[in-house]
C-alpha cells in the first residue's frame, strides 16, 4: 500500500487546468523527485496535497486517510511536512526560536500569545530544536537572528522548520535553488541523512538534474499539469517525452 497516493487529481484556476488527472503513488522510505519545466504545475501539486489549495476534483490519500477538505495544520499533524521554494522564516526571531515555534504550533494546531513567555516550560520543544539544529549544522548559530544568516543557511533553517513538525513524509521545494556548489553538496548530504537516519519519505522538487539523478529512487515528470513519465533516473534520462518537455518547456 502506498504511503501517499493521488487519483485523478485536478486543479482549475478559472478556465485554466493547472493539474489534469494527476495519479501518483509513493511508498514509505522512497525519495521521489518531481521535475518539469517552469509552469508545469509542480508547486500547485504540492500546495493541493498539503491543503494550501483546494482541489477541483480527485482523491488524495495519506496512510489510508483522505486528505481532501482538511486544513493545512491538520495535514501537518498527520505527518506531512514541507519546505518552501523561497525561505519562509521569521527573520526577527533567532534560529532556535524559529524551530521552537514550528514545533510548538504543530503540537497545538495554532500559535499561542503566551508562547514566548512560557516556552521555557516546554522541555520537549527545546530538546527537539536542539536536535534539529545539530542535524542541519546550525547549532552554533542557535542564538543568531535568522535574518543575519547567509542564504544557504536560511534555506537549511527552512528545512529544520519543516522537520520540526515531525513529518513522516517531507516535501522539499527547490532546496538547492540559489546555492553555491558547496552549499548544494551540504544539502544533498542532509537529504541522505534524512533518508538513512530518520527513515523519512521525501518528495523533492528540484531543477538541478545532477541532484535529482544522484538521490532519487524514482522520478515523476510533470508537463502542462499532467504526469508524462515515471521511472528510475536512468529511465527518465532516456525518455524522449521528457527531453521534449524540457526542450519546449514553457515559462511561468
Amino acid at each position: 500500500m502506498a504511503l501517499l497516493e493521488t487519483r485523478n487529481l485536478t486543479k482549475e484556476f478559472g478556465g485554466l487546468q493547472a493539474l489534469q488527472g494527476v495519479d501518483i503513488e509513493i511508498a514509505q522510505g522512497e525519495l521521489v523527485s518531481l521535475i518539469g519545466p517552469n509552469g508545469a504545475g509542480k508547486s500547485t501539486l504540492i500546495n493541493v496535497i498539503t491543503g494550501m489549495l483546494d482541489s477541483t476534483d480527485g482523491q488524495i490519500s495519506y496512510a489510508g486517510t483522505d486528505l481532501v477538505g482538511l486544513d493545512p495544520y491538520e495535514i501537518t499533524q498527520l505527518g506531512i511536512g514541507r519546505s518552501f521554494q523561497t525561505a519562509s522564516i521569521f527573520p526577527g526571531l533567532t534560529v532556535r526560536e524559529n524551530v521552537e515555534i514550528a514545533s510548538f504550533a504543530t503540537e497545538h494546531g495554532s500559535f499561542s500569545v503566551n508562547f514566548f513567555r512560557r516556552r521555557d516550560s516546554y522541555g520537549e520543544v527545546q530538546d527537539r530544536a536542539t536536535e534539529l539544529l545539530d542535524t542541519i549544522g546550525l547549532d552554533d548559530e542557535a542564538d543568531t537572528a535568522a535574518t543575519e544568516l547567509p542564504y544557504g543557511d536560511k534555506r537549511r533553517l527552512e528545512v529544520a522548520i519543516g522537520l520540526a513538525t515531525d513529518p513522516e513524509l517531507m516535501f522539499m521545494d527547490e532546496p538547492t535553488a540559489g546555492m553555491s556548489p558547496q552549499e548544494t553538496d551540504m544539502t544533498v548530504e542532509l537529504i541522505r541523512d534524512l533518508l538513512d537516519e530518520w527513515d523519512m519519505t521525501i518528495v523533492l522538487v528540484e531543477h538541478d538534474m545532477d541532484v535529482v539523478f544522484d538521490v532519487s529512487d524514482r522520478v515523476f515528470t510533470l508537463h502542462r499539469g499532467q504526469i508524462i513519465a515515471k521511472g528510475t533516473p536512468t529511465e527518465i534520462r532516456d525518455d524522449p517525452a521528457v527531453r521534449e518537455a524540457y526542450l519546449g518547456g514553457e515559462s511561468e
